[in-house]
């Protein structure tokens, strides 16, 4: 029997898609449904944009009308303004699940729990609640506008994706990305498919810095760009014992790139979000530091005896796939 932890589960799978891409906001999913079927899917996408339960209403109004807007559905501006346009009732049969309360606050983007209040839904489902007070008081908003609102389903995994959210509050939220064949060998040049390769580039242009080991520019000599999804290089901190590198290798010429040199990891103090690409080296290195682990496996056995060599345990958050590679999304425990 379809249920409200179905419903859930979907809208968090979808937000699942973009987790850490919406830095410095939180990965947020939704689903719109109707009579028991499901009209709307939406996911926030980009800071700045459409938050998740406007996506999945713009989606829900076009599956209803079986007409298409006429506008970037991701402006939240346009989005709020056509939404509030629409004849009366007509989400008057609709519920609403969410991962994360609604905010009650107007800041880039609208307030979505006033946008819902003034749609008139009939039920808002809410994984968990927003963790900053500032933002919170959706939930009474809604309450206030009539419409009934339950709070808890799927709690456990709406609070791990927004993990990452809470932790760079206060402090590094650190991910270590890896890439490896079912057999778990590395190395010998690209591994993952376009599609990862494009993944791994969008988290690298969102993040504060992108962390790598001192080896793997004097080994690799990489240039690590964003080229993939047509954005500026991110930041680089190399952490290194030793600060001798050739500084014509092209991680040094991109323009309005930062480059810095560390020997220690006192960096991690500061708030904000970290990529970590590295070998076994860096793995030991970081162990104590970092918060998850994103693996890119790939369907291919290798003969390579080149893999990470260390002892820890993993907790297993989240799988998905693209058209070729698994993405497994883990919490690291050391």
């Amino acid at each position: 029997m379809i249920n409200d932890n179905f419903f859930m589960n979907l809208a968090i799978n979808e937000a699942f898609e973009y987790q850490l891409l919406t830095y410095p906001n939180p990965a947020v999913g939704a689903v719109v449904v109707k009579n028991g079927a499901i009209v709307g899917v939406g996911a926030h996408k980009k800071a700045g944009t459409s938050h998740a339960e406007v996506v999945a209403l713009i989606d829900a109004y076009e599956n209803i009308s079986a007409k298409k807007v006429d506008f970037d559905s991701l402006d939240a501006q346009a989005s709020h303004e056509f939404l509030l346009s629409l004849p009366q009732g007509f989400f008057k049969d609709c519920e609403i699940y969410v991962t994360l309360e609604p905010c009650s606050h107007t800041g880039k983007t609208p307030s979505c729990a006033n946008l819902i209040s003034k749609l008139g839904l009939k039920r808002v489902i809410i994984g968990t609640l927003d963790p900053i007070s500032s933002h919170s008081g959706g939930v009474d908003m809604l309450k206030s506008a009539g419409i009934s609102v339950d709070i808890g389903c799927e709690k456990k995994r709406c609070d791990e994706l927004l993990e990452p959210f809470k932790i760079w509050q206060s402090r590094a939220f650190v991910l270590f990305k890896l890439a490896q064949t079912t057999n778990g060998q590395i190395g010998g040049g690209y591994l993952s498919s376009k599609e990862s390769l494009t993944h791994v580039h969008k988290l690298r242009e969102v993040s504060t810095k992108l962390v790598i080991g001192g080896n793997t520019v004097r080994e690799d000599r990489p240039t690590l760009d964003c080229r993939f999804t047509n954005a500026g290089a991110p930041d680089i901190v190399i952490y290194s014992k030793s600060d001798s590198f050739d500084k014509t290798i092209p991680l040094f010429g991109i323009k309005d790139r930062s480059v810095e040199i560390k020997n220690s990891l006192d960096f991690l103090d500061k708030k904000g979000f970290y990529l970590v690409e590295g070998g076994e080296g860096m793995l030991n290195a970081l162990k104590n530091h970092i918060d998850w682990l994103l693996i890119y496996q790939t369907p291919k056995l290798s003969s390579k005896q080149l893999s990470y060599n260390i002892n820890s345990n993993l907790q297993f958050l989240h799988t998905s796939r693209n058209s070729k590679d698994i993405l497994i999304w883990s919490r690291f425990l050391g």
